[in-house]
């Protein structure tokens, strides 16, 4: 007989509640809690792949974002700086800068300011007509049109008020603006015009007298309506007179772009251009120490005897292209002898997976083309941030078969059946522990009565033995 069985009878022949729950107890115990272990056992190993993957998941975003704040900085290209910021605001233009420069500006780029007579009220009425705007440079007393440029009419209704022929101005697209100003001798109609000298202009009008009114022109016009002169901009770069309608100038010199901002006649200001090669040396060491940590994390995950992601598409895929970062192409348009692989910036890769970089190369690539290596860390769609930011998403993509991010959901989603087994197993458990304690008291019950009878058979018989005595 079995020992479950023996224990069964023992239990059963001289049994409490308290032995037969436990029995009951012991028993489903021995059928499901192997299945419970496994299930258990199975979704530690999950948690640890999901925390694996989650992990070098983040260090590449992590990686890339800080990247980014890198270039972003912009001290990775020679940057202009202007030792007057009161004068202008530079920028880098695309082109390569030719040394230090020097800014002189001479004069600010205006737009003509012209007001109408004074009216009682906004609302006073005017009358219709036409009003022309003709376009060009008004200078030393007289109007020199533009004739590239058509004249705008602009039809005022019957009857307008002041506040109506601003309306109309507006509406006419012209590029001329206009409003009313409640000036301290009454209303006046305000018209301003784009910067640059060819952006003056005069106000012819046709018909009703107060419309006629607002005309102007610097001949027979009140000199004192002309509030400002539309004027080009005029300043000097290196002792070289240049011109522009507009104070957003755009690149003046190789590599150099400027914003006029205030004037300093005969005080030049210089202009030059930090040095970019420390900052990329030093860049190009963080991001190899950065990919080394990732590397020995995905090492470790992939170790063939003890790594949560040993066999992992993700961390394989992960692999891949980190081993070819080195001879990836990340500046396809790239001109003729410039670099365009991070190879050409001494970035190598060893059978281990281990990143270094080799300063020599590295100062030569700067040495022979400074604008070449910077070119590779902006923030545009390549360079060596798109490079790692793309990667960085690739493993973050939940779309994308074969990634980081697919594994985490595919771990997570087997996680959540075993969780869910897990839960039948012991319900199924407790299931088993209830209808075991069930029939083990009916047994009992039936034994306790077996019993009995046998005791009041057993009573009978010795007072039989007795009486024959």
């Amino acid at each position: 007989m079995s020992e479950i069985g023996t224990s069964i009878l023992q239990t059963l022949g001289g049994a409490n509640s308290t032995s037969l729950v436990s029995l009951a107890d012991d028993l489903a115990a021995a059928q499901f809690e192997p299945r419970i272990a496994r299930l258990a056992a199975a979704n530690e190993a999950l948690d640890a792949k999901i925390s694996a993957a989650s992990a070098l998941k983040n260090q590449l975003t992590q990686l890339a974002t800080a990247l980014g704040e890198r270039v972003r900085a912009g001290d990775l290209a020679p940057t202009p700086k202007i030792a007057n910021g009161a004068v202008a605001q530079v920028s880098r233009a695309n082109s390569r800068p030719a040394g230090s420069y020097s800014l002189e500006v001479l004069t600010l780029a205006a737009a003509q300011t012209l007001t109408g007579p004074p009216l009682a009220d906004p609302t006073t009425v005017v009358g219709g007509g036409t009003l022309t705007l003709r376009f060009g440079a008004v200078a030393g007393g007289a109007f020199t049109a533009d004739a590239a440029r058509t004249p705008v009419p602009v039809t005022i209704p019957a009857g307008a008020t002041l506040e109506q022929v601003a309306e109309a101005i507006n509406g006419a697209g012209a590029g001329v603006s206009a409003y009313i100003a409640r000036a301290a001798d009454g209303a006046r109609l305000v018209l301003k015009g784009a910067e640059g000298a060819n952006s003056g202009f005069v106000l012819e009008a046709a018909g009703d007298p107060g419309l006629s009114a607002l005309a102007w022109e610097p001949v027979a016009g009140a000199p004192d309506r002309l509030l400002s002169t539309a004027l080009d901009a005029e300043f000097e770069i290196d002792g070289v007179l240049m011109r522009a309608p507009t104070n957003k100038v755009g690149e003046v010199a190789p590599g150099l772009s400027l914003t006029l901002t205030g004037t300093n006649a005969g005080l030049p200001t210089a202009i030059t251009f930090n040095e970019a090669a420390p900052a990329i040396t030093s860049t190009m060491q963080d991001l190899v120490a950065a990919l080394n940590e990732i590397a020995t994390a995905l090492n470790d995950a992939t170790d063939p005897q003890s790594g949560e992601l040993a066999r992992d598409d993700g961390a394989r895929a992960l692999r891949r292209q980190l081993s070819a970062l080195g001879s990836a192409v990340v500046m396809p348009g790239a001109t003729n002898g410039a670099p365009a692989t991070l190879a050409e910036l001494g970035l190598s890769i060893n059978r281990d997976g281990v990143f270094s970089v080799n300063l020599a190369t590295l100062e030569r690539a700067l040495a022979d083309d400074p604008e070449g290596v910077s070119a590779m860390f902006t923030n545009g769609l390549n360079g060596v941030y798109a490079t790692v930011d793309r990667i960085a998403r690739n493993a973050s993509a939940v779309g994308t078969p074969g990634s980081l991010a697919s594994s985490v959901n595919r771990y997570t989603a087997q996680k959540t059946q075993i969780d869910k087994e897990s839960l039948k197993a012991v319900e199924m458990q407790e299931a088993m522990t209830a209808r075991l304690t069930k029939q083990f008291a009916a047994a009992d019950a039936q034994v306790a009565a077996s019993k009995s009878t046998l005791s009041f058979l057993q009573a009978q018989i010795d007072m039989w033995n007795k009486s024959d005595d």
